[in-house]
């Protein structure tokens, strides 16, 4: 066990939030939202400074969560929408080009500053891969209700498909692997295909379409495990980014969270609001668009072991930033 000192400032923090909360009314309602949300992140970044369990301790957690947990909240959000929400390519098209959008000028950024195809490319991945698996369920379901289910699915559904096909062949260009393309290409489609949140998503689209649904006791199970999987996944994600090792940022890194947090969602409400769709639809995708880079950036970074220093200063700085961004946007979006 640590020092209990480094449990100081998240108390410190939530003092001084409510003392916000009771000297402005008007907030009461955005701090309802954000306090739980940011406050499990804060509790699992106390604890993971506090126990000294190493990352290894976390293995079987993020196991629980990205391939039961959360594959189970999409199920049960998913399987209950009807079918023609579900069914939305213009949705699909609008965020998926706001993500290409962000990764193109973040890719820029990172190449005008490191001259260096695979490092740019990883900061193209922290100014546009949200951290959509591990926080968008949790905090578009809470600000927009059960019907933010749909589209929440659809922009992860679209992203990983961007995101997993880009990564890989930037890095071929790059010079940064011997594999040839078609290699690369069924690294792509596995990768895609095999993921489990688009198992999930699948299954609960023909669970819609079909009006199919489990027998009692398994619908009961998967009712109990989606209720874990957004305390859960924010809880691990706050004990991850207290142990992975995060230094002096680099000089670019403070462009690039600006373009994931300001203007990625900036983007985002562009392309929806120009496209006419649905006002939920639309705030669900900002939503989305301002989240923190997502952890798996790091471990993309470790697994090229490119920019990995870097990448987790920036998934660090990124996440305090947000509870200022992000709880800003709520406000907005609350008023």
């Amino acid at each position: 066990m640590k020092s209990l000192g480094a449990l100081a400032p998240v108390v410190f923090g939530f003092f001084a939030l409510m003392a916000l909360g009771a000297l402005f009314p008007g907030l009461a309602r955005v701090l309802d939202l954000a306090l739980p949300f940011f406050g499990l992140i804060a509790l699992g970044y106390a604890c993971g400074k506090i126990f000294d369990f190493g990352e290894g301790g976390l293995a079987f957690v993020n196991v629980f969560i990205v391939y039961i947990a959360l594959p189970s909240l999409f199920f049960v959000l998913i399987s209950k929408t009807p079918l023609e929400k579900l069914s939305h390519p213009l949705f699909v098209l609008c965020t998926t080009a706001a993500t290409a959008t962000a990764f193109a000028i973040a890719f820029g950024i990172g190449f005008y500053a490191r001259r260096n195809v695979p490092e740019a490319t990883i900061e193209a991945m922290i100014g546009a891969y949200s951290n959509i698996g591990y926080m968008g369920p949790g905090l578009t379901l809470a600000a927009l209700g059960p019907q933010a289910a749909g589209p929440t699915a659809l922009i992860f559904l679209g992203d990983t498909v961007f995101l997993f096909a880009a990564l890989p062949l930037m890095m071929a260009l790059g010079h940064r692997g011997n594999q040839g393309f078609g290699a690369i290409v069924w690294l792509i489609v596995k990768r895609i295909v095999t993921h489990p949140f688009n198992i999930a998503v699948a299954v609960a689209v023909l669970a819609a379409a079909f009006s199919l649904r489990p027998p009692q006791a398994i619908g009961r199970m998967i009712e109990l495990l989606s209720g874990a999987a957004a305390p859960t996944a924010l809880f691990a994600l706050g004990a991850t980014m207290a142990m992975r090792p995060a230094r002096a940022l680099a000089p670019e890194t403070p462009f690039l969270l600006g373009v994931k947090l300001i203007i990625h969602p900036m983007i985002a409400y562009a392309y929806l609001t120009l496209a006419g769709v649905d006002k939920l639809w639309v705030l669900t995708a900002l939503l989305m668009a301002s989240l923190p880079p997502a952890l798996n950036v790091f471990v993309m970074a470790s697994q090229y072991r490119v920019y990995v220093e870097q990448a987790s200063g920036a998934i660090l700085a990124g996440t305090l930033a947000s509870v200022v961004t992000v709880t800003t946007l709520l406000w907005l979006i609350v008023g």
